[in-house]
């Protein structure tokens, strides 16, 4: 597992995984969450209602399976979500995670002109992992970078993501602002995730500066955003990017309809961004 190999202004190095788990205090166990493997536990049967995770592959839901385990055993200590149950954090974020693959796929095959393999992906403000380390397990020829602001959220991805198994992730610990500034960075994306980050307006100025000219950015919504994305319009444009789509995603869990705002980049972003200062801290999934 790699963090990122560029420097930051102000962003010191992050802590080692031993490091950190000495001062956390508390056990790191590799054995599955009881919830998701136990008969009383409830997960997998709640699972059944989730199929996009019931469509993957067997070695994919046991990744699944860990990285919920490692989430719901270090979220005891740290902020990492407000959903304290696995089978909530099964329909709520691994479920609605991988309902944004099939909006993502199609926009780029009908846009992209390229096919979905081997793509490069980043997820800005990856917070817990969420979408990004389950996009990188359902997609396992995607390669895909996390990036996250808090170093102690690093050291928890980096801990899932060898927990997993996972192998085409790649954790940076920066600011967005600092990463899409940097020619590592810059424009090297074919797509740009986010979920549960800011409102429209703010990502895209974080977002877009680190897709490549034909590339997307994709953002994760709840119901209805049409006064967020209009309110977003200029920001869209300034960026060098254009709306391809709203559209509403699928989703099976209790917490209502979904859209993914999909965005087309045209050509390349001017040099003066962004006009927010520091990357907003995401909130508690």
């Amino acid at each position: 597992m790699l963090v990122s190999r560029c420097k930051f202004p102000g962003v010191p190095t992050p802590l080692s995984v031993g490091t950190f788990v000495k001062h956390l205090a508390v056990p790191i166990s590799t054995r599955l969450h009881c919830a998701l493997v136990g008969a009383g536990g409830g997960a997998k049967s709640r699972a059944v209602r989730c199929p996009k995770f019931q469509a993957l592959k067997n070695r994919q839901k046991e990744q699944i399976h860990l990285y919920v385990d490692a989430l719901l055993e270090w979220n005891q200590r740290m902020n990492l979500t407000a959903v304290r149950e696995a089978d909530e954090v099964m329909e709520r974020h691994i479920e609605d995670s991988l309902s944004i693959i099939p909006p993502i796929r199609d926009s780029y095959l009908s846009h992209c002109d390229a096919s979905c393999g081997n793509i490069r992906v980043v997820d800005v403000g990856s917070g817990a992992g969420l979408p990004g380390l389950v996009l990188a397990i359902a997609q396992p020829d995607w390669q895909v970078t996390l990036v996250e602001s808090m170093r102690k959220r690093c050291v928890f991805l980096e801990h899932a993501v060898n927990l997993a198994g996972v192998s085409n992730v790649e954790v940076v610990n920066g600011r967005a602002e600092d990463i899409g500034n940097d020619l590592c960075f810059r424009e090297h994306f074919d797509v740009a995730v986010a979920r549960a980050v800011a409102e429209m307006r703010v990502l895209a100025e974080y977002c877009l500066p680190l897709v490549r000219v034909g590339g997307l950015f994709a953002a994760a919504k709840g119901h209805n955003p049409d006064d967020e994305v209009k309110n977003a319009e200029t920001a869209i444009q300034s960026m060098g990017a254009s709306l391809l789509q709203v559209c509403p995603v699928e989703s099976h869990g209790p917490y209502g309809q979904r859209t993914a705002i999909i965005c087309l980049k045209g050509h390349q972003t001017p040099r003066k961004y962004p006009r927010h200062a520091g990357t907003p801290a995401k909130e508690p999934l």
